[in-house]
């Protein structure tokens, strides 16, 4: 194993007011699910985004549930969910009792394919999950063309992706609601936390209905629907306030790691650097590499790595692979197999140095062969 510092995958940049804003919670005693800085971050994330509406969640996760819930997806239904994502995309679409049907990625986006909807779609189709996966956006006008034909709703996965743009339109106002993570790992974060976006009135009053165990907003203690317990502590969202002041600064190291990576590894043979399409703005959450097929494979590559100090991770497990989804297969799914056999996620945070990277791709060099 290397004596060097270990360089993590991802890790938090605390850049910001983050401490004071907490200190302020705990000077208030305003510690749990009431507090200004839950609305002023709601606030000022839906600024961000450019929409109406942003409502604070503990996790992505739930958020996400929240979002379909609002939306009325339930058992019966199908949803259109990329196979290569995080299972959280399609585990949300199970809560409600509905079925996830899964669509193969575009091989340059990682995304999923639009070409493939149609086919897919059947009486049973509420709703589209596309999912901007390590912060490249979906192509989302052919998406939305077919839901707009079809009647469906289109629900962003934007976990990944917080700042990117599609045509010049932040991720989160590109469908009926946009969905954020600020799990620990992510662009910004609060430790746990979530957000959905939306310029639907109605749909924000349904959001924030079911988010806080159904309670009437105008009756307290009297609860006309079965709800949920998914609301953001204010010391979380005092945390996600000195996170997204400082927005600008979190994207733009990003952009410089990624720019970094892009100039050390060209050329590497036996890699496919990510790219960006021409529509696209990509904020990088990960640096995602793709090993070709003369390679080793990706789990050696990962454990050479490994014992010199730097931590990886595989792209993501085609979701048709795993046991809980194993039936679910509608297809082959060829590139989304091959995303998940050979992609791999290099170190991609705020505060890596170019020694680091240099360090990272001097390993991989050596890895590769």
């Amino acid at each position: 194993m290397s004596k060097l510092p270990r360089i993590p995958v991802a890790a938090p940049s605390l850049i910001g007011r983050e401490a004071e804003y907490v200190q302020e919670c705990m000077t208030s005693t305003w510690i749990s699910s009431i507090g200004r800085f839950i609305d002023e971050f709601e606030r000022s994330f839906a600024d961000f985004c450019g929409v109406k509406h942003a409502v604070a969640c503990n996790n992505g996760t739930t958020a996400l549930h929240l979002a379909l819930v609002a939306l009325g997806v339930g058992p019966g239904d199908e949803v259109i969910v990329p196979t290569l994502t995080y299972i959280a995309s399609a585990n949300t679409v199970t809560y409600c009792g509905a079925t996830p049907v899964f669509i193969d990625s575009d091989p340059s986006t990682f995304n999923l394919d639009p070409a493939q909807l149609e086919a897919l779609i059947t009486p049973r189709t509420r709703a589209i999950m596309p999912v901007h996966l390590y912060g490249h956006p979906a192509d989302m006008d052919p998406i939305r063309e077919v839901a707009r034909r079809h009647g469906l709703w289109v629900v962003e996965d934007a976990a990944e992706a917080v700042g990117a743009r599609y045509k010049g339109q932040r991720t989160g106002s590109l469908g009926d609601c946009g969905v954020f993570s600020f799990f620990g790992n992510k662009i910004i974060t609060t430790g746990e936390g979530g957000m959905v976006t939306t310029d639907d009135d109605e749909l924000a009053k349904r959001l924030r209905l079911y988010r806080g165990q159904g309670m009437d907003p105008e009756r307290r203690y009297w609860f006309p629907v079965i709800g949920y317990n998914y609301r953001m502590t204010n010391i979380a969202a005092a945390i996600g306030l000195g996170q997204l002041e400082r927005i600008e600064d979190h994207l733009g190291a990003r952009k410089q790691v990624a720019a970094t990576y892009a100039q050390r590894l060209a050329g590497l043979a036996g890699l496919c650097l990510p790219t960006s399409a021409p529509w696209a703005e990509h904020v990088y959450w990960m640096y995602t590499v793709l090993l070709d097929s003369t390679s080793r494979s990706r789990d050696e590559i990962m454990s050479t790595l490994e014992r010199a100090g730097i931590e990886t991770r595989p792209a993501f497990y085609p979701l048709h692979t795993l046991p809980p989804y194993a039936g679910l297969a509608k297809g082959d799914y060829p590139h989304a197999l091959r995303i998940g056999d050979r992609g791999l996620n290099l170190p991609t945070y705020s505060a890596l140095r170019d020694e680091d990277i240099d360090r990272v791709v001097a390993a991989l060099t050596q890895a590769l062969g």
